[in-house]
Order: structure tokens, then C-alpha cells, then sequence
């Protein structure tokens, strides 16, 4: 699966157009918040959103942010690789 990217959003569609997978990660002065996982039903439990996770991950460390996680999958993944704890927001 590719995934596109834009400022505070990283996605993925199928060929008609049709939202796959999402991450929303707005950004304010340094500071980042993850505040949607979404992956559509029929991908469900084929690592997506740990995908998205990690391409956010490395977006947001590229561009030196701070990063709070508020949608509860962000929050269980940083809980689950505490390798990048530095990211979050203190």
C-alpha cells in the first residue's frame, strides 16, 4: 500500500478515490497531535495503522516535533514502543 502524504495528514485510497487508511496529525508551533487512526474494515488486522504509525513517526521526527497522541490507537502504540517516547510531549 502507498500512502500519500500532506502537511498533518498521511493517507491512503484505492483506485476510485475510496479513503483506505488515514492519520491526522495537526501542528501548532512545534507541536504535533495525533488526533485520527482510521482503516477501513476491509484491511482491518493487516498492520495499517501500525504502518501509519510508523510513517507519521518518522515525519514528525524529520520535522522535529513534539507530539501528543490523543486518538486511543496512538496512545496504545506509544505505550507499545517506548523507543520513541522522546517524541512525545512533556
Amino acid at each position: 500500500m502507498e500512502f500519500r502524504q500532506e502537511p498533518g495528514r498521511i493517507w491512503a485510497e484505492d483506485q476510485d478515490g475510496k479513503l483506505l487508511a488515514e492519520i491526522l496529525f495537526p501542528s501548532r508551533e512545534g507541536k504535533a497531535s495525533i488526533t485520527r487512526t482510521f482503516v477501513d474494515d476491509s484491511l482491518r488486522g493487516q498492520g495499517i495503522a501500525g504502518k501509519l504509525m510508523e510513517a507519521a513517526v518518522e515525519k514528525l521526527r524529520a520535522d522535529n516535533m513534539e507530539v501528543r497522541p490523543i486518538c486511543s490507537y496512538a496512545k496504545t502504540w506509544f505505550e507499545k514502543h517506548p523507543e520513541e517516547a522522546d517524541l512525545l510531549k512533556k
